[in-house]
């Protein structure tokens, strides 16, 4: 028999407080090699935290973090940040107007934003291909300034992608995007969590019509807590999200797609 392999995160009993608030309570949470998730939850849920925590930019009050096989408090977070991929809007705001796409790709190796220093030799034929692999090959000259919303998504993926890492968080990656740019950057992630060499993705959204059916698993949160965690077909249900949301919601599935719609009440039926 096969020996299952470590996670890639497990979460135990996570807590984490300021002050009188607590952001995040009896977290625990476990992704596992092979495995895609979608991270869902109205604002205030915990979202940010939980990101935040992962990479180290909030330490927790409680609980553990093993990531990669390395336990936060014990090991250096920054060099581990360089085995994740991330990309999010803070990191988008950052990026110098003037940068190439194929630039900008290659400073993921790196970890770094607006890189000084000498590159290795091979290191913009690598770059080159990860433009190629995020199907943005055409892209390589231009200019940061100059890239659409969806063209500086999938560079930026192919700059999270240089370091090869593990494990890819996407932070609401769709925000900004129009309707077309949106489908078409979703089949990409789509053909991207198909591929069995790629990383694990871990999708934060507030739209269930962002779920491809790429994705497994899935995370409900609502005040800091899980309401469901598990496989995609157990957890994402019309009760999870009404009491996720704290509204009557009807989950419909067509095609492996979602759509999440509002259903009437009392109140509003007699009027």
């Amino acid at each position: 028999m096969e020996t299952p392999k470590p996670p890639l995160l497990q979460i135990n009993d996570l807590c984490i407080s300021r002050g009188k608030v607590r952001l995040l309570r009896d977290f625990n949470w476990t992704v596992r090699p092979g495995e895609h998730w979608v991270i869902l939850g109205p604002n205030g849920s915990g979202k940010t935290s939980l990101l935040s925590a992962l990479t180290g930019y909030l330490s927790h009050t409680s609980g553990s973090i093993q990531l990669l096989g390395e336990t936060f408090g014990e090991s250096d977070w920054r060099l581990l940040r360089t085995r994740i991929g991330l990309v999010s809007s803070s990191i988008r705001q950052m990026m110098p107007e003037n940068e190439t796409a194929l630039a900008t790709v290659l400073c993921g190796k790196y970890a770094m934003i607006d890189f000084w220093g000498t590159a290795a030799p091979g290191d913009a034929r690598a770059a080159r291909a990860m433009l190629r692999l995020v199907e943005a090959q055409h892209l390589a000259n231009r200019e940061w300034a100059v890239l659409s919303q969806g063209e500086r998504q999938r560079v930026l993926i192919g700059r999270a992608l240089m370091a090869k890492p593990k494990l890819l968080i996407l932070d609401e990656p769709c925000a900004g995007l129009d309707p077309v740019a949106r489908e078409k950057f979703l089949l990409f992630l789509q053909r991207l969590g198909s591929d069995p060499a790629g990383p694990a993705l871990v999708l934060v959204t507030h739209h269930v019509e962002e779920i491809t059916p790429v994705f497994s698993h899935a995370l409900l949160l609502r005040d800091g807590e899980p309401v469901a965690s598990g496989p995609k077909s157990e957890t994402l249900t019309s009760q999870n999200f009404s009491h996720a949301f704290q509204a009557p919601l009807r989950l419909q599935s067509r095609n492996g797609r979602y759509q999440l719609v509002l259903q009437e009440t009392g109140a509003l039926k007699k009027n």
